[in-house]
């Protein structure tokens, strides 16, 4: 039999999948996680049960896609002009959206049961860790190509400071907005990026140009980020 033949059903829709994405995060908010069934999605999607359980195996799977939509559509690496700047702007981008209680509650719901699930950790590392740790990669080379980071011939060491970058950067202000409850504002951001590139010393480690004013007006060394 040929593949075309094995072929049934209609065509995904994309409109029923954001449809159900966008119905999976408000569900989520409003009953936990605990409550959220495929059937109440469905319901509020206003699509059969049975289109779900075509596309996600399990609520698992459908809230972490839910989660990672959102991070695709809202995060970009934005030029903004130096190293300093980008990722300033990269951190209040990220604060405010998970400030946003479709995001910000979904996304602790999945880590809460990631922590007793190894397959579903593996998804939430492909679909929403994995795919916005190419944010960090663009924002690099940007900053290579102004001359604000050296290039680092290593593959290895390149995709272990990206790594680095991304965990610094997501995992301070997860902790901030969701532990400490305090804002991701633009001082705070400020704060946080001088710190990041410009370490505990505000010392570089060897000879990069500056990636951006310092809140007082000042001109530091890019640090090697």
């Amino acid at each position: 039999m040929s593949p075309s033949a094995r072929r049934t059903g209609r065509p995904r829709s994309a409109e029923a999948d954001r449809a159900i994405l966008v119905a999976t995060r408000a569900a989520l908010v409003e009953l936990g996680w605990a409550k959220l069934t495929l059937g109440d999605v469905a319901a509020r999607a206003k699509v059969a049960k049975t289109t779900l359980y075509r596309r996600w195996a399990s609520k698992c799977e459908l809230v972490v896609d839910a989660v990672a939509a959102v991070f695709d559509e809202q995060l970009e690496a934005g030029d903004h002009g130096s190293l300093h700047a980008d990722v300033e702007a990269a951190v209040i981008r990220l604060g405010a959206l998970l400030e946003r209680p479709e995001t910000g509650t979904a996304l602790m719901a999945v880590l809460a049961e990631a922590m007793h699930d190894e397959t579903l950790r593996c998804r939430v590392r492909s679909a929403i860790v994995d795919r916005q740790k190419r944010l960090v990669t663009l924002g690099r080379e940007r900053a290579r190509l102004r001359g604000e980071l050296p290039c680092e011939e290593d593959p290895g060491t390149s995709a272990r400071n990206a790594d680095l970058i991304f965990d610094a950067v997501a995992g301070t202000v997860l902790h901030r907005l969701m532990v400490s409850a305090e804002p991701v504002d633009p001082r705070w951001a400020r704060d946080f990026t001088d710190l990041l590139l410009y370490g505990m010393t505000g010392a570089d480690s060897g000879g990069a140009t500056a990636a951006g004013p310092a809140p007082d007006g000042a001109q530091k060394p890019a640090g090697s980020v």
